[in-house]
């Protein structure tokens, strides 16, 4: 049997603020777009740019943790995988769309002014913490959960600071 791979890594900003719902199950499900720039000069060297729009999709604590964090035009890297549905529409069309199914997201900017200021990952109780697979890194090393002491609990927004990594590693392959 031959090997393969679907895995997806992208940084962009939040195109909308995301969407929280529950399946009839009570599982929670989040979607929101990202964009992704790409730019390049041509051989007459004119500078091109263009942009790539993502349907993001997180299942479980992942996507409560999405909900609550971002918001547009958050600066995100978001990593899994490739996903194709098809379904009818109410008005009878088959439709298909490709989305991304996220099993982390990390966030990379800090607040900007005028947005509503998130909680730290330490106003989450630590039971849910160690639930959606959250971590902080400070400086480019990551520090295990249990490593972190009262002077380490300044909010992860503070630009150059810290980055906030949520993982989703009991994710559920569920239509929605």
């Amino acid at each position: 049997m031959a090997r393969s791979l679907n895995k997806v890594s992208l940084i962009g900003n939040l195109t909308r603020d995301p969407e929280l719902r529950y399946t009839p199950q009570g599982t929670a499900v989040c979607t929101f777009g990202l964009a992704t720039n790409r730019q390049w000069t041509t051989e007459s060297g004119e500078k091109k740019e263009d942009a790539e729009f993502h349907r993001i999709v997180s299942w479980n604590k992942l996507a409560e943790l999405c909900a609550q964090l971002l918001s547009k035009g958050r600066k995100v890297y978001v990593e899994g995988r490739l996903q194709t549905r098809s379904w009818t529409g109410k008005d009878e069309v088959q439709r298909v769309t490709t989305e991304i199914v996220i099993s982390d997201m990390i966030i990379l900017d800090s607040r900007r002014a005028g947005t509503q200021e998130a909680p730290s990952n330490f106003d989450i109780p630590e039971s849910e913490i160690e639930g959606a697979g959250l971590e902080t890194k400070k400086e480019g090393k990551s520090m295990p959960k249990e490593k972190l002491k009262a002077k380490d609990k300044k909010s992860p927004h503070k630009k150059g600071k810290k980055a906030m990594k949520v993982s989703n590693d009991d994710e559920e392959d569920m239509p929605f």
